[in-house]
């Protein structure tokens, strides 16, 4: 696998140590990590690599989209800078991509490149009236928790070209959320304040638990799909994803 990552890589480091763990359980490793990618130069992508003996390649997207003088929002030139990362990654062989914090939307080009899995602060699998999933997006927690939702979940799913809308594998266990009390949440600061304690304590109840028992659960060969895209787990149909 290529392990993608952005800041902190709290998402690697716990999908090093799972697959780490498991390769001594088993005497084989059952996933390997082949090379850690980052698109910031400042995140911590050195210091994982170095504690985990792994290659590290640094492409910083800032300074890319600096030289070529284009704004972030604009990504209509953002598969040049994938196409750069492939071809930098391809020589490592990875099948799978993790996107371990990854804060940049991948383009196609990116997306066809590997069989990518991410993981999102809440369950994708709940939707609105109409059919479609609910929360998605930069601030998926809180708009969960503006929207009256007492319990947060994380999701890991197929990474696709439509941003958080691939299938699902597994849906962490229920998060109790925590707003103080009297808090406004109509106010903007104390909304951020409130979105950011609960997705720090999802971090650890979610993120780290279901996103290596994801890719232990690939690597087992637990999850397959057919040859109209649908997800099955153990050969049971599993539409919306594996709730723990």
């Amino acid at each position: 696998m290529a392990a993608l990552m952005s800041g902190s890589g709290t998402n690697v480091q716990k999908i090093l140590e799972h697959g780490e763990r498991l390769a001594k359980e088993e005497g084989q490793p059952l996933y390997e990590v082949a090379v850690i990618f980052t698109d910031r130069w400042n995140s911590r992508a050195t210091r994982i690599g170095r504690d985990h003996d792994l290659p590290v390649i640094t492409r910083d997207l800032s300074g890319w989209l600096k030289k070529h003088g284009v704004q972030r929002r604009d990504l209509s030139r953002r598969e040049e800078f994938d196409r750069e990362a492939v071809e930098l990654l391809r020589p490592f062989e990875a099948k799978v991509a993790v996107y371990g914090g990854y804060m940049s939307i991948a383009s196609s080009t990116l997306v066809r490149a590997f069989i990518g899995i991410n993981v999102h602060p809440a369950d994708l699998s709940v939707k609105t009236p109409e059919g479609k999933r609910r929360f998605v997006g930069a601030h998926a927690v809180r708009d969960a928790i503006v929207a009256g939702e007492t319990a947060i979940c994380s999701s890991t799913h197929l990474v696709t070209e439509e941003v958080d809308m691939g299938p699902l594998f597994l849906i962490s266990r229920p998060l109790a959320v925590e707003v103080p009390d009297n808090a406004d949440l109509s106010d903007p600061k104390t909304a951020e304040e409130v979105e950011k304690k609960n997705q720090e304590r999802l971090k650890e109840a979610g993120d780290w638990v279901i996103f290596p028992q994801t890719l232990e659960a690939i690597a087992r060969g637990w999850f397959g799909r057919d040859e109209n895209g649908n997800l099955y787990y153990k050969n049971n149909p599993a539409p919306d994803g594996l709730q723990l």
